[in-house]
Parts: structure tokens; sequence; C-alpha cells
């Protein structure tokens, strides 16, 4: 029996959806099998699945000998309006092959909330 987990292919159908919409001028930064598209959209899934979070975006990605490093920016609390919508960064951590390692919450915000 195959078991097939509905988000993890609905997160790989969007990223394969958004590499299919970039152009042919842009580069797909590809390390081993998995594109840095790919390894934002396992990201987001898997600590979605963990925190029971709505992604908002990936705000940083980076690789190193250390494997991926991403900071994404999740939904905890939806108000109206939008603007006031309770926000927090993540840095999430994960292999080569895309499974997460690690992850910390490092900040809350309000949406309409700007940094210097």
């Amino acid at each position: 029996m195959v078991v097939i987990n509905k988000a993890e292919v609905t997160n790989k159908t969007k990223a394969i959806s958004e590499i299919e919409a970039m152009s042919m001028t842009e580069e797909v930064n590809v390390i081993g099998a998995m594109s840095s598209i790919e390894i934002a959209a396992r990201a987001k899934s898997q600590l979605s699945a963990l925190t029971g979070l709505n992604a908002s975006t990936i705000s940083r990605l980076s690789h190193d000998a250390d494997g991926w490093h991403i900071v994404a920016d999740m939904i905890e609390l939806k108000r109206i309006p939008e603007s006031s919508d309770v926000l927090a960064t993540y840095e999430v951590q994960l292999d080569e092959t895309g499974n997460l390692l690690s992850y910390r919450r490092t900040q809350r915000y309000t949406r309409g909330q700007t940094s210097d």
C-alpha cells in the first residue's frame, strides 16, 4: 500500500508551477537534486505541519555545509484588517534532502509594523 501525503503533493505541485512560471532568463539554483524553490516549499510545508500555522512568506534562503537555512514568516493570528495580523519569524534548518532538522521562533510582530 502506498501512502500519499496530500499536503506534500500540493506543495510540490505549487513549486513545479512556480518553476514553470519563471522566465527563461531566471536561473533556478539547484543543489543536488532539489532547487531552492522546492526547498522553500518543503520548509513551509514542514513548519506548517509542526506549528499548525500558515506560512506568509519566505524572507531568506541560503545554503552552506550545514544544509539549508530558511527564514519564514508565519501567520499566528488573523485579524481584520489584515494589517493587524500577528506574524512570527521562524528560522528553519533543513538537511540536503529537504528534511527539517530544527526550527525556532525569533520574533513576533503585526503585519503593519515596520522595522528600521
